[in-house]
């Protein structure tokens, strides 16, 4: 790994998100200072993913004709120049224009994405999408505490910290990452100019379809319970956001194991379809249970062993859903179906957290302390019943088609879609 360009790409993820991660908890209070209203602050975290969904595929895309290397460097200058504007800020005008750059910016997911495929082996291929999922959880680990800490020096230091990382980064990346895409590769020589036909095309695909179908399904899911949880926790244990931090924290410690080391071992022995179907079918079951939990019902050892289920299920099918995603593109379109797969997980960030936030609220007036059990059931359950429609839809696709490793997506010069 230390040899390897994909250190380089761990790490660049991993700034990303710790960058996510310090932002999350500390925006609110930094909004407030410029009279922003509970309203505006949500615009504020819409806009990031809102930019995510529109950029991811526009990136990937750069990234299959004119190199990896170069997007993720400009990306990398641009999330440091988001973070720099949010630090400096001192209207809310500016705000949203750091939070927008750092949206487009942070699509260089998919890119990242892209270049795992590069490097790797099919066979390889979910071991290396599972060090992605790895960096993830890291960052959601390490970005909260890192935020909180030094914010205690200034609420503007953690945005420059971050800032200072993304710039750090991008001198790590110009000096050690080599470019995977040349004159003579397929992602130069088999993708032409005409992404939209080439998008559109690729959402036709049966196989393709089906697999980013299944994964909005599963993110709008996760979003809705990473939303809303810390509303439950507080009505059914009293806990604070501190409490929260260490059960996310928890979380994140089990993605990283599970998607860093067991995933990729796992799925060349078995294949991705079983860790699809079996991650949804944990993550079912979590969501079941969740709302039966509580001081009395099990305590704080039941909600650390729903919570297990909830991390297991997410870290076995995320990485084995992108590498699917991977495995359906030929070798010219890998940036662009991974934008793709970035962009749906892009949406299922905006839209989970507009269902989750209602469906808990719809018995509440105006504080978490109104949120009232039958409300708790509806909105994990709801998220439970979306989970299961991805889980009949993998199950679907895996009947349909009982090797996906053999599937590529191939576009024509006219953005028509052909068998290999």
């Amino acid at each position: 790994m230390k040899r390897s360009p994909l250190a380089v790409i761990f790490v660049t993820v991993f700034i990303d998100l710790v960058g996510f991660g310090i932002v999350i908890p500390l925006l609110p209070f930094y909004a407030s200072r410029f009279g922003a209203s509970p309203f505006a602050i949500g615009l504020l975290f819409a806009s990031y993913s809102l930019m995510q969904l529109v950029f991811s595929p526009v990136l990937g895309r750069l990234s299959d004709r004119h190199g990896r290397r170069p997007v993720l460097l400009l990306s990398l200058l641009g999330t440091a120049l988001g973070f720099f504007i949010l630090g400096f800020a001192d209207t809310l005008l500016l705000l949203f224009v750091g939070r927008i750059i750092d949206g487009i910016s942070g699509a260089n997911i998919s890119t990242a994405q892209a270049y795992v495929a590069d490097v790797t082996t099919p066979e390889n291929r979910a071991k290396g999408m599972g060090l992605v999922g790895a960096a993830f959880g890291l960052g959601f680990i390490f970005g909260p505490a890192i935020g909180g800490t030094l914010s205690l020096w200034g609420k503007s230091v953690p945005f420059f910290f971050a800032g200072a990382l993304a710039l750090a980064n991008a001198v790590l990346l110009y000096f050690t990452l080599p470019e995977t895409v040349t004159p003579d590769t397929a992602a130069r020589t088999a993708a032409p100019a005409r992404g939209l036909g080439a998008m559109v095309a690729g959402l036709r695909r049966p196989v393709f379809g089906s697999v980013l179908s299944i994964y909005f399904l599963f993110v709008v899911a996760f979003s809705i319970m990473t939303t809303t949880f810390a509303l439950y926790t507080m009505r059914r244990f009293g806990y604070e956001e501190h409490h929260n931090g260490y059960l996310f924290a928890f979380i994140g410690v089990i993605a990283v194991v599970v998607q860093g080391g067991l995933i990729g071992r796992l799925v060349r022995r078995h294949g991705e379809m079983p860790f699809v179907i079996g991650g949804a079918a944990l993550f079912v079951a979590g969501l079941a249970a969740l709302p039966f939990v509580g001081p009395a019902a099990g305590g704080l050892a039941a909600l650390l062993g729903v919570l297990a289920m909830l991390a297991n299920g997410n870290a076995m099918a995320t990485p084995s859903l992108q590498a699917l995603a991977s495995r359906s593109a030929g070798g010219g379109e890998q940036g662009l179906a991974l934008g793709l797969t970035q962009s749906a997980a892009s949406l299922a960030r905006v839209v989970g957290p507009l269902i989750g936030g209602w469906l808990i609220g719809s018995a509440s007036a105006s504080s978490a302390a109104q949120i009232d059990d039958r409300s708790i059931l509806v909105t994990f359950w709801t998220a439970g019943a979306i989970t299961f429609a991805a889980l009949l839809l993998a199950a679907r696709l895996a009947r349909k088609t009982s090797e996906v490793r053999g599937q590529r997506l191939e576009v024509s010069e006219e953005g028509q879609v052909t068998n290999p």
